[in-house]
């Protein structure tokens, strides 16, 4: 390969992001380069940077970029404008809550028949729940999830002792949960930190046998305020702020968030997923762990689907170096990589099980609770345009949550106004 021809496969790799590798005038194939997109803070993009030393160890042969942003937002906005301009990433991680509308636009290539046919990695390695929500069509697998996380309560249990609080535990109750986040508030702390949004109350609907929307499987509107078994959820959940003032007022929140003053020890419980495990590691002056989320009176154990999967982009030369990635990154050494990062859960199931992610000596010590919430777990709608539902329902909850707008006409407003989004045309 002469010098000319090696600068043009270069810049065709740079410039155009595409998996295909470049070949000279005599048919010997250049070296693959890939570029992987994806989401996280600091800790979480060094596990991923130790992904991709791992897999380029192995597979000497292919490049990859690794080209991270800070949150979910910017990704969207990442990838909407790189599809949209015809130069998308051969590879991505992303939200089962935001994939659909790539993939309602044909945008994403199935990964299923790449599954069928690998010999590295099979369907069966994975949680059925995750792989679950990553079936866009309700069959076919459209992207392979890396992870299994959900929604869990981080405690203090240096605040839980000196309060007389009776420690959490799996199958108690709501009573008990507001029960603790009163003793708790107290002395300018809180009691619980939750973000007011539809992932944070999904699951006490569930748990409550209610439904966030009037049909799963194809939705048409919300029903947060109609269905009773929903709305007693809801009212519960606003309550915690509105009515006993065991959250941080809006104010206060503004000013230092929930998981800053969950850090700082001045906040019993915290409502995250295990994104929130590597930054709650740098904790020195108490001990926390992680418990399962309350049930409801007469309800059911519930708690939400939080998982990322790896997608390729559609419409590459050759999807041969992309897959090659995804296989490694969800193989045993990959899942063990991130596991070993803190921050998440695998959706390989024998890894999740394994002392990569279930560690005594690493904070939570109780991280079963992820393993023994994955037959309760349930996933949100998929459909093109549940990200833009969402986005807008978490703005007008907060609004109620924090009663700048009144709790009745809040709920109506919220109902009116996201009942068009789930009927808008894909790309709207």
């Amino acid at each position: 390969m002469t010098p000319t021809w090696r600068r043009v496969c270069a810049a065709l790799v740079t410039v155009l992001l595409v998996g295909s590798g470049c070949t000279s005038g005599d048919g010997a194939e250049d070296r693959a380069g890939i570029t992987v997109v994806l989401f996280g803070d600091a800790e979480e993009v060094a596990g991923y940077r130790t992904l991709v030393a791992g897999f380029t160890e192995a597979n000497p042969d292919v490049d990859v970029t690794l080209s991270p942003v800070a949150t979910q937002d910017e990704l969207m906005a990442r990838l909407t404008t790189s599809f949209a301009g015809g130069r998308p990433p051969d590879v991505f991680l992303l939200n089962y809550r935001r994939y659909g509308q790539f993939a309602a636009q044909g945008a994403i290539e199935p990964v299923q028949s790449y599954l069928d046919a690998s010999t590295a990695i099979k369907e069966s390695d994975f949680s059925p729940r995750a792989l679950d929500a990553f079936r866009f069509d309700g069959k076919a697998l459209t992207c392979l999830p890396q992870n299994l996380s959900s929604l869990v309560v981080y405690w203090n249990a240096d605040l839980f002792r000196a309060a007389g609080v009776p420690a959490p535990a799996a199958g108690w109750t709501w009573d008990d949960f507001l029960a603790a986040a009163k003793a708790l508030t107290r002395d300018g702390r809180y009691g619980v930190g939750v973000e007011p949004s539809i992932a944070r109350l999904a699951p006490f609907v569930w748990s409550n046998r209610g439904e966030l929307v009037d049909d799963p499987a194809r939705p048409t509107a919300l029903t947060l305020g109609g269905n009773p078994a929903t709305r007693k959820a809801v009212d519960w959940f606003l309550d915690l702020q509105l009515r006993h003032r065991v959250v941080p007022p809006d104010a206060e929140e503004q000013s230092e968030s929930s998981e800053a003053r969950f850090l700082r020890g001045t906040l019993g419980m915290y409502l995250s997923s295990r994104v929130a495990v590597p930054t709650l590691r740098t904790i020195e002056g108490f001990t926390w762990d992680a418990a399962p989320l309350p049930v409801a009176p007469g309800g059911v154990p519930a708690s939400i689907l939080h998982s990322d999967a790896y997608c390729m982009s559609a419409g590459l030369p050759d999807h041969r170096p992309a897959w090659r990635f995804i296989e490694y990154a969800m193989g045993a050494d990959g899942q063990r990589t991130m596991a070993e990062s803190g921050r998440t859960v695998p959706s390989r199931l024998d890894v999740a099980g394994s002392p990569a992610f279930l560690d005594p000596a690493e904070p939570p010590r109780s991280s079963h609770v992820y393993l023994d919430a994955e037959p309760h777990l349930r996933a949100t709608p998929r459909t093109a345009t549940w990200a833009r539902v969402e986005k807008e329902t978490d703005t007008l909850l907060e609004e109620v949550f924090y009663g700048r707008v009144d709790r009745e006409e809040g709920l109506r407003r919220l109902e009116e106004t996201v009942r068009p989004l789930f009927t808008l045309p894909v790309g709207k």
